[in-house]
C-alpha cells in the first residue's frame, strides 16, 4: 500500500488551493465533492471536516495515510475542528495555515485555533497566491511519504 498525506479541513478553508500549489498545478481550484487520491496525497471535502458524521470515515481513510494535514484558513473567525481532534488520527500530524497573504488574515489566531486541535505539533504557514511556505511543506512533505 502506498503511503500518503491526507489533507483535512473546513469549506473553503483553501485545501484545493493548496493541493494544486503543492503540485505546482497554476490551474484553478475547484471545489472537492468526494475524497480524491492523488499522487502522495489524499484530499477530503471540508463538510468531513464540519459534520461529526463523517468522523468516522476521515479516520478509517487515514489508515491509507502516513501523515495527516489539518489546515486552518486565517481568516476563518473560529476553531473548526475540536479541541484535542488529532489524538484521534493514529498517524502524525502538520498543521497548515493558509491565505496568510489575505488582507483579513490573522495568522496568531489561526495557529492559537490549531493548537487547540493538534497540541504542539509543526506548523506551516502558507499561501497558495503567493506560493509563501508552499516550498518548505511540501520539502517536509516528502520527507515524510518517502521514508519506510
Amino acid at each position: 500500500m502506498k503511503k500518503r498525506a491526507m489533507i483535512i479541513g473546513a469549506v473553503g478553508a483553501g485545501k484545493s488551493s493548496l493541493v494544486k500549489a503543492l503540485f505546482n498545478n497554476d490551474q484553478p481550484a475547484r471545489k472537492t465533492q468526494a475524497l480524491e487520491f492523488h499522487d502522495w496525497l489524499i484530499d477530503t471535502p471540508g463538510e468531513y471536516t464540519e459534520n461529526p458524521l463523517y468522523y468516522r470515515s476521515l479516520m478509517a481513510t487515514a489508515l491509507e495515510a502516513k501523515v495527516l494535514l489539518m489546515v486552518h484558513d486565517a481568516t476563518r473567525e473560529r476553531n473548526y475542528f475540536p479541541p484535542g481532534f488529532a489524538q484521534g488520527f493514529p498517524i502524525p500530524v502538520i498543521g497548515v495555515i493558509t491565505k496568510a497573504d489575505h488582507p483579513h488574515a490573522n495568522v496568531s489566531r489561526a495557529i492559537g485555533f490549531l493548537r487547540e486541535s493538534i497540541g504542539d505539533a509543526k506548523i506551516f504557514i502558507t499561501s497558495s497566491f503567493t506560493k509563501e511556505g508552499i516550498h518548505a511543506l511540501y520539502t517536509n512533505l516528502m520527507q515524510i511519504v518517502s521514508s519506510s
